[in-house]
């Protein structure tokens, strides 16, 4: 479903997740404008990025914090340990100007290669949480990541978002261990974005927070920019749940 223009003061919380493969674009092109482009566009409240950082020395940014700031309506979550870096593990998080983010945690997750979890704890009218993540490749290690996101959340009972790059192809298997507390949201075909075959990028929603409308970014920019599309979803939250 392509993204249709929704004006702020007239919808509800708008969630997106975005794997930006470090602004390298399917045309080879290194171009960190057109990713801040579609950002700029996505009109989100919450935008969680994937392979945000590079792995250099160091893990620069893909994308100017400085960009960001003037070409969009969104602020960089920072941490204390950032540095150059946009984010932990290349997961990033934007909120709209003006958000009142009360707490970010960064989780290390177990697997082969190096991965994790950035939680950001923000005030939208009550308590509201949001981890970002990308997991592995294989299903046995994203099954692990994911019960140890689960357990750093055992406790916690608020309204919470789990979005990134979820990695599994199969639309009913490989997600089990989120489904006691979770409903899981594919809101489309993001991957390969030059032709798009799987919905590797997903949203999950505790259950007092229902998802009333979500999709894919599909335009001739996006196409290009990465090989993932972006993926939103409009949410609102039962309190009484």
């Amino acid at each position: 479903m392509a993204m249709t223009s929704l004006s702020h003061k007239s919808r509800p919380l708008r969630l997106a997740s975005y794997n930006i493969r470090k602004a390298k674009g399917v045309d080879g092109r290194y171009d960190p404008g057109r990713i801040v482009d579609i950002l700029a566009r996505l009109e989100a409240d919450v935008i969680a990025l994937q392979e945000a950082d590079f792995r250099w020395r160091g893990r620069p940014g893909a994308l100017s914090p400085d960009m960001i700031r003037q070409h969009t309506d969104y602020d960089l979550v920072p941490l204390a340990r950032q540095g150059d870096s946009l984010g932990w593990h290349g997961n990033a998080v934007l909120v709209r100007r003006g958000s009142i983010v009360t707490d970010v945690k960064p989780l290390i997750l177990p697997g082969l290669e190096p991965r994790g979890a950035l939680r950001v704890d923000l005030d939208m009218g009550g308590p509201f949480s949001v981890i970002a993540t990308h997991l592995g490749l294989t299903r046995f290690h994203r099954q692990r990541q994911l019960a140890a996101i689960s357990a750093a959340l055992a406790t916690d009972g608020r309204p919470t978002a789990i979005l990134g790059d979820f990695n599994e192809w199969s639309p009913t298997r490989g997600l089990d261990c989120l489904r006691a507390a979770f409903t899981v949201h594919a809101p489309g075909k993001s991957f390969h974005a030059a032709m798009p075959m799987a919905a590797l990028d997903r949203i999950a929603l505790s259950r007092d927070i229902a998802l009333t409308d979500g999709g894919v970014v599909q335009t001739r920019q996006s196409l290009l920019a990465s090989d993932h599309l972006p993926i939103w979803g409009d949410v609102r939250f039962d309190r009484a749940a």
